[in-house]
């Protein structure tokens, strides 16, 4: 599959959008010169696991942070400089550690279980629009695919429970299972009151059409519930607190990755950080328009100011909040039991995402929306 990339070019006097997608040139190209598609692919890949690889130590270490000033302590400060290579030492720890599998476990299984969870991680990074000039690929059917490839995350957990032969790692991966694939429905009946406010699959038009306004206001509070619940269910997809239960560590033992060390733990603890930036850019993709800027339709002058900034900066400030906001939630709630667990989604967050979604649709029908697109 082709690179992808977006040049935009911005037509000042009717403020279009004209987008030329990197792959239409390269297979335009391919016959006459195939060397430079290889080297665009390859640079590509090479730059999204250095990218893969940055992000998951900074996430770690401000997590690490976070929570050391929410329980009014420091944190790591030993090694480097207020503790910024703490993350470094530990990922060397990892490599180096002894890679113990059970006696008894399914070894093929065993190593499966964590590439399938790096690898859902990978897969729906690759198709998020950083900005209009970086995205690794695009599909009509981006959506879609986003929802198809998270179930490799929850395959992931299910295959290292099981093959692990650990009953604490069996129940930890039956309750992930459970909870993922509940939760599931919710998240997707959030991201159809976008689609069906922007018209498309494609990520790449739901940022486009969010060029007068996001869609977490533009959509009335339709948007604003969408978004709720988007990041509810998200969260316990995530596996993250308060909906922590499959690695319940005071009862499982640390769940479905008890008998996990080493690199293959290693997997498992970076697809976990990777989700939780793929979570913060799916949302402000689609609720807080990704790369765009913040505009408002009719206030030109405003708009001009707005674009001075790189939609780059845009993007990742608007991640950053989201995922310190998801880390708030982590040191702030009580883990749920699973009866409340399991009542809160079938019971609270379907519904309402059901109604949601009808309410949304009239939104539509009647085009009662703030600011259609021209």
């Amino acid at each position: 599959m082709f690179l992808v990339s977006y040049f935009l070019q911005l037509n000042v006097e009717t403020r279009s959008w004209d987008v030329i997608t990197l792959s239409q040139r390269a297979a335009e190209a391919l016959p006459q010169n195939p060397w430079s598609a290889f080297w665009l692919i390859l640079s590509g890949l090479v730059g999204l696991v250095l990218f893969l690889t940055i992000l998951a130590l900074v996430l770690i270490y401000v997590e690490r942070k976070i929570a050391a000033h929410f329980q009014c302590r420091l944190g790591p400060m030993r090694v480097g400089w207020h503790g910024v290579l703490q993350t470094i030492a530990d990922v060397c720890k990892l490599l180096f550690k002894e890679d113990i599998v059970p006696e008894h476990a399914d070894k093929f299984l065993h190593l499966l279980g964590p590439i399938l969870a790096l690898l859902a991680s990978i897969l729906m990074l690759g198709i998020v629009p950083y900005s209009p000039m970086v995205q690794l690929f695009d599909l009509n059917v981006g959506v879609v695919f986003l929802v198809a490839v998270s179930g490799f995350g929850v395959l992931g957990m299910l295959i290292g429970g099981w093959s692990s032969n650990n009953k604490w790692s069996l129940l930890g991966a039956m309750r992930a299972g459970a909870q993922i694939v509940s939760y599931e429905i919710s998240v997707i009946l959030a991201t159809l009151v976008v689609v069906a406010f922007s018209g498309s699959l494609k990520l790449s038009d739901i940022v486009l059409s969010q060029a007068d306004g996001w869609w977490i206001w533009r959509g009335h509070i339709v948007a604003v519930v969408a978004f709720l619940l988007f990041l509810i269910s998200s969260t316990a997809e995530l596996n993250r607190v308060p909906f922590d239960l499959a690695e319940g560590e005071s009862e499982l033992t640390a769940g479905y990755h008890t008998e996990y060390s080493g690199i293959r733990f290693a997997f498992f603890f970076l697809a976990e950080f990777l989700n939780l930036f793929v979570v913060a850019a799916i949302a402000a993709t689609f609720f807080l328009g990704g790369w765009m800027p913040f505009h408002i339709a009719g206030f030109e002058n405003f708009n001009a100011v707005m674009d001075i900034i790189p939609s780059g900066v845009w993007f990742s400030v608007k991640s950053m909040l989201l995922i310190f906001l998801l880390m708030w939630f982590r040191w702030t709630f009580p883990r749920l039991r699973v009866d409340q667990l399991m009542r809160l989604e079938w019971k609270v967050l379907l519904p309402i995402g059901f109604l949601n979604v009808l309410a949304a649709s009239i939104l539509i029908l009647f085009g009662y929306y703030f600011f259609p697109m021209a």
